[in-house]
């Protein structure tokens, strides 16, 4: 029996245990996306089924493009490949990357993550999303990206006196950081201020003994992507967005 057991809940129950979960989570950017927990695939239709009924759509969900059976899963119930984002593994040692020569361009100075300064950073990350929004829009952009808060701790910024015009946000991981957004105003593009903040954040990540970070980066991005290859990442992952309408 499939149960709503909440606005974006439903329980799959036989004889009163649960044998499967979905769950249906609304991104900052009013996109709905799914996820189904179980192990058995009669279930998994059945719930796939009750909320393709009880929700609007168009409606999303992410997996592992490695995950065969569970794509497949997912397009049994109707649901087409929308995206891919590459998983990039990069080395942190600027004697391998290379980026021991990245210096910022004349009149930038790049901040290490923890550096900057609130407001100036939070008027940067409303550029760049107004910029971002009036191009490809919020909805081709990692969805992590939309619900963090502005946080200096979390950011490396290129700076020019009185403004700053690039970041670069890392999530510093035990083992591995990872580096969620670099994005450089649109009309300071094309100087080596993105490369610049890639220097920034490897290196550091070097000097805490963190040998490798990861990026996500969308398949039709050829800038991140010759940013990231050209500093020797390799493709380690992929991840499907997908979708129905």
């Amino acid at each position: 029996m499939i149960t709503r057991v909440a606005t974006g809940q439903w329980h799959a129950l036989d004889d009163d245990l649960v044998v499967g979960r979905g769950d249906a989570s609304p991104r900052p950017d009013g996109r709905l996306f799914l996820s189904i927990d179980t192990w058995q695939a009669a279930v998994f239709d059945r719930l796939a089924e009750a909320m393709l009924a009880a929700l609007p759509r168009p409606l999303y969900t992410v997996v592992d493009e490695a995950d065969l059976d569970l794509t497949s899963t997912w397009e049994r119930a109707g649901f087409t490949t929308r995206r891919r984002e590459w998983e990039y593994v990069m080395p942190t040692d600027p004697r391998v990357t290379g980026l021991d020569r990245a210096a910022a361009p004349p009149g930038v100075t790049t901040l290490p993550v923890g550096a900057g300064e609130t407001a100036p950073l939070r008027r940067l990350d409303r550029a760049i999303r107004a910029e971002v929004e009036a191009t490809v829009g919020w909805q081709e952009m990692p969805a992590e990206i939309l619900s963090i808060p502005v946080d200096p701790g979390r950011y490396a910024v290129a700076a020019e006196p009185g403004a700053y015009v690039g970041l670069a946000r890392v999530v510093p991981l035990p083992r591995q950081t990872r580096i969620g957004l670099i994005a450089v105003r649109a009309d300071r593009r094309r100087r080596g201020i993105a490369r610049a903040l890639l220097a920034e954040v490897l290196g550091a990540a070097h000097e805490r003994g963190i040998a490798t970070a990861s990026a996500d980066v969308h398949e039709a991005n050829a800038a991140a992507i010759a940013l990231f290859e050209g500093a020797g990442a390799h493709r380690a992952s992929s991840n499907l967005e997908l979708v129905i309408h």
